[in-house]
């Protein structure tokens, strides 16, 4: 049919992680789409050679659809990367820019990145043309992989985004359920202050702009709307699943000195992501309450 819009071939970097899963979930309600969804097992970011193979392997057979890229893969072990910074270099700083090259005049990447690249002394929401500047290994390393991206040119976005939890793997908002439930007590830091954001939430918004037709703002950001502190966000997760939010107590960073500097500010500005149109984030106390009755926090 005249004027049809195409299907599009989806390609998913790290969909064996905690937002990948989610991806493939909000994929899987295209009809008439094909995805190809690449682990760790099947693609090595620490491997140039095979990352380029793989990429153009995938756009040779993507027989007339719309090509779209989903780097939802990282190195994320943010205190591990204090001592092993080479590896995360490749993996968050090279890797995307090999991507990016490969696909540039060919096909959309979508690339996720962090507040990390920010030094976290902000005091109002950071906006996408703030200036990078991390104060940690992991943040660099993604700033890298920031810069690499915008090199390669093509049709490619950053995303940051921050505080992600989901139903996939470990995160803060699973261990504080399973703290809750179990009647624990727990000390949370309440000095630093962020956008919980949930990875069914951000999956689907990163799948609306990998879908969306025409020219791509090169850097975006987005979180669920709103902004709290990890206590808050633990006093909210114990509310949630019906214990005794009392039995979550503040502390500072200071007392849990950790390899990683964490930036005491995340909150990330989601101005730009409105502007392009894309779908408005919802509250994050909506998006958590939501979170803990469709999946089990165990």
């Amino acid at each position: 049919m005249s004027g049809a819009v195409p299907p599009t071939a989806w390609l998913v970097t790290g969909a064996r992680g905690q937002l990948g899963g989610d991806l493939l979930a909000v994929l899987a309600g295209r009809p008439g789409d094909t995805v190809t969804a690449l682990g760790r097992a099947e693609l090595d970011l620490t491997d140039e050679r095979q990352v380029r193979d793989v990429v153009r392997h995938w756009l040779d057979g993507v027989r007339g659809a719309r090509p779209v890229v989903l780097n939802a893969a990282a190195y994320t072990a943010v205190d591990a990367a204090e001592t092993d910074e080479e590896t995360a270099l490749l993996v968050n700083g090279r890797a995307p820019g090999w991507l990016a090259e490969e696909l540039a005049g060919r096909g959309r990447l979508v690339h996720v990145s962090t507040d990390y690249v920010f030094d976290g002394a902000a005091t109002a929401p950071y906006p996408v043309d703030a200036p990078v500047a991390p104060r940690s290994a992991y943040g660099r390393t993604k700033a890298a992989g920031e810069r690499a991206v915008a090199a390669a040119g093509g049709d490619a976005t950053v995303v940051r985004t921050a505080w992600v939890y989901g139903a996939h793997g470990g995160n803060f908002v699973r261990t504080m359920a399973g703290r809750a439930l179990d009647g624990a007590p727990v000390s949370v830091v309440d000095d630093q202050v962020g956008s919980p954001t949930w990875a069914a939430d951000l999956a689907s918004g990163l799948v609306a702009l990998g879908a969306r037709p025409g020219p791509v703002p090169p850097v975006l950001h987005r979180t669920d709307a709103g902004a709290v502190s990890w206590y808050g966000l633990a006093r909210a997760v114990y509310e949630e699943v019906g214990a005794d939010a009392a039995l979550v107590t503040p502390t500072t960073t200071a007392a849990f000195p950790r390899p990683a500097p964490r930036p005491a500010w995340s909150v990330l500005d989601g101005s730009a992501w409105l502007a392009a149109g894309l779908p408005a984030p919802r509250p994050w106390r909506t998006a958590l309450h939501l979170a803990l009755r469709e999946w089990p926090p165990r």
